[in-house]
């Protein structure tokens, strides 16, 4: 609350001074236009009396104006004193803050340029009456052009809260096109018009010309100069910040977020990035979780080749992976510990597999299938595959939680993507795989619980081949040919500590 008591203080502030200084500068470039020019010329020994009115208007506009602002800020940030956010037609009141601080401007100079108007003529004549209005017509349009673009600077804390109920759309409170040709006007509209009326009947005053055209030429820089600083601060600053934040985004980095506090085109942008980085969060989200159900291989492979049923034969390694009597083990225990005890023996098979270079394609039920050697290629698939066997096994021996056995079989399979356009999935088929699964059924009643085929063996380095020794051959379901099998060599040094049975 007290953050922002102190916001809205400094921008109630920040209004009076600019409605102090704006009115300070239109009503000194009236006066200087008007003495120089002699403007009203007519009056006599009768000018003091229009020197007092003009003072006097000037004095009444200027409360006037301050009473009629500070009704429009008080109606606009009740809410963000409070701390509430705005409803939509709040929101909508606060970033045409500027607009309605310009048009009070406008109407005050305008009354002035009729009061003052008729006292000229009053005075003097209908000629003094035309060079007087003409020449406060000119210090109020000074006077809102600058008013107008100093609003959008102080107000801007405002604006970014109301921006976030009322996001920038098609229809504009304001445009960077509204800027431009306020400050061409502050630039070089309004000495210029000046000019003319001055060098073209009917001629603003009776006096010399040429002290009044220097005067309207510095005016002119002046004007430019604050017109063209508010401007720049208006539009490069923002787009300074939204420079940054897309070299973020350019180098990987989506949590980046711009602060909306513009209602123009530029607030456009800011929101636009914004939900660019949203979308490339969302995008590296779902990505992850992609990377997470099927591999981060997977995901590369089916980001490389889109939605295509494609593929092809490789020489791969498969390991699979099966807990003992798991149906027992479901009807002693509740599913909910059931599924604690798999997700901590699958935590073992994904950092094994993982840390040598295999896949863990998937998950069925209570067993796992790795790949060694697909989708990315591998330089010795068959001794990375023994390697985390032994890892595994070795893991849940450690635990002493559940009992399992590990098949592991090399041969060409196919790895690609398979099912229907609609639904597929990346998988590996191949009688390397079907022999790892049966082999598994084996290892189950093997004291190292793992059994390898002899293509494994003949594939893998020297330094693994002596850790392991001819175990039996074995006639697996479904094959006709039997299979040599291999298992880990006590006498060579391999860890054989049995895996205790749940």
């Amino acid at each position: 609350m007290s953050t922002r008591f102190q916001t809205v203080l400094r921008t109630s502030v920040g209004f009076a001074v600019l409605g102090f200084v704006s009115s300070f500068c239109g009503s000194g470039l009236v006066f200087l236009l008007s003495m120089l020019q002699g403007i009203p010329a007519d009056v006599g020994d009768r000018g003091w009396i229009f020197a007092v009115c003009a003072a006097g208007y000037v004095l009444v506009s200027f409360l006037i104006g301050t009473l009629w602002a500070g009704l429009l800020h008080r109606r606009t940030v009740v809410w963000f004193v409070l701390g509430r956010a705005p409803s939509e037609q709040e929101a909508r009141r606060a970033l045409r803050l500027p607009v309605h601080l310009a048009t009070v401007t406008v109407v005050l100079w305008a009354a002035g340029a009729l009061v003052l108007g008729v006292l000229a003529a009053v005075l003097g004549s209908w000629a003094d009456a035309l060079a007087v209005a003409l020449v406060i017509v000119l210090g109020g349009l000074s006077t809102a052009g600058l008013t107008y673009l100093a609003a959008e600077w102080v107000a801007r804390p405002l604006m970014a809260e109301a921006l976030d109920v009322a996001p920038p759309q098609d229809r504009l409170p304001t445009t960077v096109l509204t800027r431009l040709v306020l400050t061409w006007a502050l630039a070089g509209g309004v000495p210029l018009v000046g000019v003319l009326l001055m060098v073209l009947p009917p001629y603003l005053g009776k006096a010399d010309p040429r002290s009044g055209l220097l005067s309207l030429a510095l005016i002119g820089l002046v004007l430019g100069a604050l017109g063209t600083a508010l401007l720049a601060r208006s539009v490069a600053a923002p787009l300074h910040r939204l420079r940054r934040a897309l070299g973020q985004i350019a180098r990987g980095r989506t949590d980046v977020t711009v602060g909306v506090d513009d209602a123009s085109e530029i607030g456009m942008l800011q929101a636009s990035v914004n939900d660019l980085a949203a979308g490339l969060r969302e995008q590296e989200r779902l990505r992850d979780l992609f990377g997470r159900h099927v591999g981060d291989d997977v995901a590369r492979h089916a980001l490389e080749y889109g939605a295509s049923l494609s593929g092809d034969v490789r020489d791969v390694t498969a390991l699979f992976v099966d807990v003992v009597d798991s149906t027992a083990l479901a009807a002693e225990l509740p599913p909910h510990e059931v599924v604690r005890k798999l997700n901590r023996l699958f935590a073992s098979v994904v950092d094994a597999v993982g840390t040598h270079g295999g896949l863990v394609n998937k998950f069925q039920g209570d067993a796992a299938l790795c790949v060694f050697g697909a989708p990315a290629r591998h330089a010795d698939p068959a001794t990375s595959a023994l390697r985390a066997a032994r890892a595994i096994r070795d893991a849940v021996a450690s635990s002493g939680e559940l009992d399992l056995g590990i098949g592991v079989a090399s041969g060409p399979a196919f790895a690609g993507q398979l099912g229907t356009s609609s639904r597929f999935e990346y998988t590996v088929i191949g009688d390397a795989v079907n022999e790892a699964a049966r082999l598994t059924e084996h290892a189950k009643q093997v004291p190292g619980r793992i059994l390898a085929s002899e293509a494994v063996l003949v594939a893998c380095s020297a330094a693994e081949r002596r850790l392991w020794t001819a175990h039996d051959t074995l006639h697996l379901r479904g094959r006709a040919a039997p299979t040599a099998t291999w298992t880990l060599d006590v006498a060579a040094g391999a860890s054989t500590g049995s895996v205790r049975p749940a």
